[in-house]
């Protein structure tokens, strides 16, 4: 029976692997050694390195930042008028993508039963005719049927940047400082004829992007193993070029006349590097660091201080989902 126990204490030590873990203190240690670093950050676009985890917290990491950051969107559309050859249906869809440039943080989650107000949705709304340019109201039909309905029609493209916000109560003076609008102004929402017309309310509210795609906040996100490059041997004068010149991703260059790797990160293992050159091949050493993480998010829309949010977020997202991983398993 003392052999038994034995055996079943020294199988659970062997256990090695990300979110398994055997007491309290290494649960600690794991999540001390993760590290993220920000690698670049534009306002529709982070990518970051994240260290000292397996692949599976970084794709659960992934997966939170797709379906589980709460956004505000277009869930309601009223129209009143649809003349276009878009399908109400099909208009309500389009409108239900377009990003709204609005902090979830300072707005509640509606209940099925409760009314919509100034706490918990946003209100667009849309008037828009097209109708002949005033100069071209002289022109017979024949004399325009060559020239592009964009050019002697006005309206004959609806963009996003023609919805109106609309304040509800307070909403006002409230987000005086950061008007709420579409993001982009310039996203196609239908084409009009000549006295086709488009009049339509819409109404946002708070969601996440498991219930519905249109609350995602991304429309990307993936990650990569960080590559890993060592070169074994000095290379040096023209075989340190030939490298420089051979790698398509840039991630070699000749400094004091030797080839050193500046830009590890954007290679791709594409090998052509070492093809058909046996020096190269026995003096370079390339692979990936098991560990190591580079993760790409493209945002459609999050209205946050990137920096900050992102990186404050990430280590609570991570810190969550292991702390809950770990204690399912004790």
């Amino acid at each position: 029976m003392k052999n038994n126990n034995n055996k079943k204490k020294k199988k659970n030590q062997e256990i090695n692997y990300s979110a398994a873990f055997i007491s309290q203190d290494q649960f600690n240690t794991f999540v001390d050694n993760i590290k993220i670093e920000i690698l670049n950050s534009k306002p529709e676009q982070i990518e970051f390195q994240l260290q000292g985890v397996d692949a599976p917290i970084a794709n659960a990491l992934r997966r939170i930042m797709i379906a589980e950051v709460p956004t505000m969107a277009i869930h309601k559309v009223y129209i009143y008028q649809n003349t276009s050859i878009i399908p109400d249906e099909v208009l309500a869809h389009r409108l239900g993508l377009l990003p709204i440039q609005a902090d979830p943080r300072l707005f509640e989650e509606k209940e099925d039963d409760a009314e919509y107000n100034e706490n918990n949705s946003i209100k667009f709304s849309i008037k828009v005719k097209c109708q002949k340019k005033q100069t071209y109201n002289n022109h017979s039909q024949k004399d325009l049927e060559n020239l592009d309905p964009e050019k002697y029609l006005e309206n004959a493209i609806v963009y996003s940047g023609q919805f109106k916000w609309e304040p509800i109560g307070n909403q006002k003076e409230r987000f005086k400082e950061n008007i709420i609008k579409i993001v982009h102004d310039n996203i196609i929402v239908a084409k009009l004829r000549e006295n086709q017309e488009i009049i339509a309310e819409v109404i946002c509210q708070k969601g996440m992007g498991k219930n519905h795609a249109k609350w995602s906040p991304v429309c990307t996100a993936y990650y990569r193993l960080m590559p890993s490059i060592k070169i074994l041997e000095p290379i040096q004068g023209k075989k340190a070029q030939q490298l420089k010149e051979k790698c398509p991703a840039k991630v070699y260059d000749v400094i004091n006349n030797q080839a050193k790797v500046v830009n590890e990160i954007e290679c791709t293992m594409c090998r052509e590097c070492i093809r058909e050159d046996e020096e190269l091949n026995q003096k370079l050493q390339l692979g990936k660091e098991q560990d190591n993480f580079y993760v790409i998010k493209k945002i459609i829309y999050i209205y946050i201080q990137i920096n900050k949010y992102i990186y404050i977020n990430i280590y609570i997202y991570i810190y969550l989902f292991l702390y809950l991983y770990f204690f399912s398993y004790c």
